[in-house]
């Protein structure tokens, strides 16, 4: 069976327990799942009850989909993604992205915990993603192409979309939430980098770098669909503190941010109307 079909397959599966048309899909990332608890007349379906859908065994990550509004507008949310290190194929880490894509979302905020490569952010600080680099050493488009998905060579350039950036800046001057932006790098993980992977990373111009988001947003591009990209940054990157990272810090530091968050990604989906 194809992809394709596992697809159709699951959205079968979620319609039959909603029969809405999200409009706009959010990705929450670790320990950033508060977000949930602003969707309204949720319909809340535990990944494990949607066919090929994976889940996750990290904590921080809750497993659910969740189908409702946020400010008026039609959303499906994802609280909990999978990651590539967990020992998914890249096909499993982006399936979730499919099936948003087939239930017929335009764009997706996607969200994630970085850690800070340019020394000029600190922990709890919000980064708009203006462009990311992969380095994480596979891509979710390789192997045959199913046109029915999307197009063999999709275009990169303009995956964050520069209108969507302005809805960030927008909703952060309103919710009186200051903003970084820059450049995400992800790596395939579990493990933490090294001072002088980190030291690299600042000479190619990355800005905060994680272990999620890049397959997710190419496989966004590969559906025609409009991506808003935003890092909670969490930690400072190995090298810059002299004390061992954890990811205990990460998910302290993101339930610290869920307040300025929630409002952040409630007031950017109403610029949306």
């Amino acid at each position: 069976m194809s992809v394709f079909d596992d697809v159709q397959i699951a959205i079968a599966a979620i319609k039959e327990k909603y029969s809405g048309i999200p409009q706009i899909g959010v990705v929450l990332g670790s320990g950033l799942g508060a977000f949930a608890d602003c969707v309204e007349n949720a319909t809340v379906i535990p990944y494990n009850e949607i066919p090929s859908f994976p889940s996750s065994g990290v904590v921080g990550h809750a497993g659910q989909l969740l189908l409702g509004t946020v400010a008026g507008v039609e959303v499906a949310v994802m609280s909990g993604r999978v990651h590539y290190y967990e020992g998914h194929s890249m096909e499993k880490v982006t399936f979730p992205i499919r099936v948003l894509a087939g239930l017929g979302i335009k764009q997706l905020f996607i969200t994630n915990a970085a850690g800070a490569v340019n020394e000029s952010f600190k922990p709890g600080d919000f980064m708009v993603i203006t462009d990311h680099i992969n380095l994480t050493g596979d891509n979710p488009l390789r192997g045959p192409n199913d046109e029915r998905l999307g197009a063999r060579f999709p275009d990169m350039s303009t995956a964050y979309q520069s209108a969507l950036q302005e809805v960030w800046k927008n909703a952060a001057s309103q919710v009186g939430c200051k903003l970084q932006s820059g450049v995400y790098v992800g790596l395939s993980g579990p493990s933490y980098e090294t001072p002088a992977e980190i030291r690299m990373l600042r000479t190619l111009g990355v800005d905060a770098v994680g272990m999620s988001t890049v397959a997710e947003v190419i496989v966004a591009a590969h559906s025609g669909i409009e991506v808003a990209g935003l890092s909670v940054i969490t930690n400072y990157a190995a090298g810059i503190l002299e004390q061992p990272l954890s990811h205990e810090e990460v998910t302290a530091t993101g339930r610290e941010a869920r307040p300025a968050l929630c409002a952040l990604l409630e007031k950017a989906i109403g610029e949306l109307k």
